[in-house]
């Protein structure tokens, strides 16, 4: 049986940065993006609307982009701290995501994962059957329309890319530097915008970055989802909760088929991220290879995604993530 205390040690070597890998890991998914990007806006600000059929394409690398900009607030991704820093805020120029007060979310997100007693820091809020039992009608409806697929992966990534990320929600009073990192963001990214608008038009601009940013947001939102919320997720309270317990349990492995695999960073080897935050994403498969008992640790395919996205609520007593009507037919 795996030990995750004395996994950690042992996965130390893989965080080694390979500063000429991360560059090109960089190159080959900027250059193909602005190229991408570029030609759409050529196309469709000409009258080639059929150029949107790259969105997704172009999306799915905004989306690499992102997993970039997520290893450096992990420091995973140059070898100094000023580097991963600067990289981080340039890159959410493009992600509409300002670094800091993600980075500082993020963080929260994986000192509390998995914790009953620290939740709603960078997660899906969830709460317990016995929660939403105790909870008024008005509470219990307004739940459920919060974790109906179609407002998570509908409403959920416009509202967070577009909207809450303009601000630094839940860090509004932590000081200067989170206002600071949301309002240059948001200056620098509407410069962008600005430019791109007087060299090919309002509307050209607008049919290209925004399915292409919203296909990113909402594909992401659902590699975040179905890393922390499948069936046999790890939930734990006061001392019966253990950092390393809830970062290799309470994390999926999503094993995706290539080309989705390197488009997402290998993010899906999620179980080894939460427990080994500093390794790069280029060198997650090299633990799997290394260790293939982590292979089948919480692993899901495509096809067994749909399920988690129907349990809303944790069992405390079963154990396990259950959907509405599990919870209510058991219940009497």
């Amino acid at each position: 049986m795996l030990d995750p205390r004395s996994l950690v040690s042992a996965l130390r070597p893989f965080t080694k940065v390979n500063t000429g890998r991360s560059i090109g890991e960089l190159a080959v998914t900027l250059v193909p993006f602005f190229a991408l990007v570029l030609a759409m806006l050529v196309a469709v600000s000409s009258g080639y609307v059929l150029a949107l059929v790259l969105v997704p394409v172009a999306g799915l690398l905004l989306l690499r982009t992102f997993i970039i900009q997520h290893d450096c607030g992990h420091g995973a991704f140059l070898g100094t701290r000023t580097g991963n820093d600067a990289l981080g805020r340039a890159l959410g120029v493009l992600t509409f995501t300002p670094y800091d007060c993600w980075r500082r979310s993020h963080a929260l997100h994986h000192a509390t994962t998995g914790n009953l007693d620290a939740r709603g820091f960078g997660d899906v809020d969830t709460l317990t059957v016995r929660e939403f039992r105790s909870r008024g009608p008005v509470r219990r409806v307004l739940y459920r329309i919060y974790r109906h697929p179609i407002f998570l992966f509908g409403f959920g990534p416009a509202y967070l890319f577009v909207l809450r990320h303009r601000l630094p929600i839940g860090l509004m009073r932590e000081g200067k530097r989170y206002w600071i990192s949301a309002l240059a963001t948001n200056l620098a990214t509407g410069g962008v915008l600005a430019g791109l608008m007087v060299l090919f038009g309002i509307a050209a601009t607008v049919l290209v970055v925004v399915p292409t940013l919203l296909f990113a947001a909402t594909t992401g939102v659902w590699l975040f989802y179905v890393q922390h919320q499948f069936e046999r997720a790890h939930w734990n309270g006061g001392e019966e909760w253990s950092f390393h317990e809830a970062a290799l349990h309470g994390s999926s492995h999503l094993d995706l088929p290539q080309p989705l695999r390197w488009f997402t960073g290998n993010i899906g080897i999620h179980h080894v991220h939460h427990l080994a935050s500093r390794i790069p994403f280029y060198r997650l498969p090299d633990v799997l290879a290394a260790y293939p008992q982590l292979r089948d640790l919480n692993r899901l395919t495509i096809g067994a995604t749909f399920k988690p996205m129907t349990l809303a609520l944790w069992d405390e007593d079963q154990r396990r993530l259950v959907s509405f009507r599990k919870a209510i037919g058991t219940s009497s």
